[in-house]
């Protein structure tokens, strides 16, 4: 598997609502090409940030054929099934049309806590149901269970399919283990904004981000210089970037980034349920940096 497919600046891409809460296609359209025309090197369908919990199976189905037809292979696709159901997310996986998309980010299955050999036993069996390459994600924030560095290693070891890992535990000690001890070709990209431009400098591939999906240019610019080891420049937009990133999840994640792109014009500031909008003075806060940073 060619690492450099995703390296560099990755996107959870939100989902657009109009006002009565249906799937606003053209606005969806639009962010897409705002992306990538930011230079965004790949982009996530159906992440956590595009309220994937809420959207249905159908809509699911509709939104990654959107994906295709407007990306038109310009940049890969990573498309997001997961759950904490095994025997369900194999049957997704197995039913899923794969055309057009490059990978599966799958995250770790939340609420019922397994054990570590439960998290394994979970991938070991995706990865023989996969029809795309497989991406681990650790989230521990929202699924209150840990994927060590072991047990990534271990699965990186003995399931074929998995090529890599979106940690999100912000723990940067477990990225340098997975980074000191993982076989070759198998990629960690970060899945924390927050020590994202570090976990590169140590060697992470990249980032799938949420702030990048709103203020791509500015953050992008930073993973760019922490690839090339311009250490001086990735610090600087680490350092610029902390509050903002404080004010995207301040009220919950993807509300600060709608705010953001509405402000942009580019969507319209709508959730579904039981996500809300960001409060009136969190909006207006972010509307400081949305004048500064592109």
């Amino acid at each position: 598997m060619d690492k450099s497919k995703f390296s560099g600046t990755g996107v959870a891409v939100v989902t657009p609502f109009h006002s009565d809460l249906s799937v606003d296609y053209d606005s969806l359209g639009e962010l897409i090409e705002f992306l990538i025309t930011s230079g965004i090197n790949y982009l996530v369908a159906m992440g956590t940030t595009g309220e994937s919990p809420t959207i249905s199976v159908s809509e699911k189905e509709k939104i990654f054929k959107f994906f295709v037809q407007r990306n038109k292979g310009r940049v890969p696709l990573i498309m997001g099934i997961g759950g904490n159901d095994t025997r369900a997310i194999q049957e997704a996986l197995e039913r899923v049309d794969p055309s057009g998309f490059d990978a599966i980010l799958s995250v770790s299955p939340y609420y019922n806590r397994p054990t570590q050999e439960g998290i394994y036993q979970h991938y070991k069996a995706l990865d023989k149901s996969t029809p795309l390459p497989l991406i681990l994600y650790n989230v521990p924030g929202r699924t209150s269970s840990n994927i060590t560095a072991e047990t990534t290693l271990r699965i990186a070891r003995d399931c074929p399919n998995v090529i890599g890992t979106k940690d999100a535990s912000g723990n940067l000690k477990q990225g340098e283990d997975i980074l000191t001890n993982r076989p070759d070709n198998f990629i960690l990209l970060s899945g924390d904004d927050e020590t994202a431009i570090p976990l590169i400098q140590c060697g992470a591939e990249g980032v799938i981000s949420v702030i990048a999906g709103c203020f791509p240019r500015f953050f992008k610019e930073g993973v760019d210089a922490a690839l090339d080891s311009n250490h001086q420049k990735a610090d600087e937009v680490s350092k610029l970037a902390q509050p903002i990133i404080d004010l995207l999840f301040e009220e919950g994640n993807p509300a600060g980034v709608k705010s953001v792109l509405s402000q942009r014009g580019l969507i319209k500031n709508h959730l579904r349920l039981p996500l809300i909008s960001v409060s009136e003075s969190v909006h207006t806060h972010l509307s400081t940096y949305v004048k500064q940073y592109k």
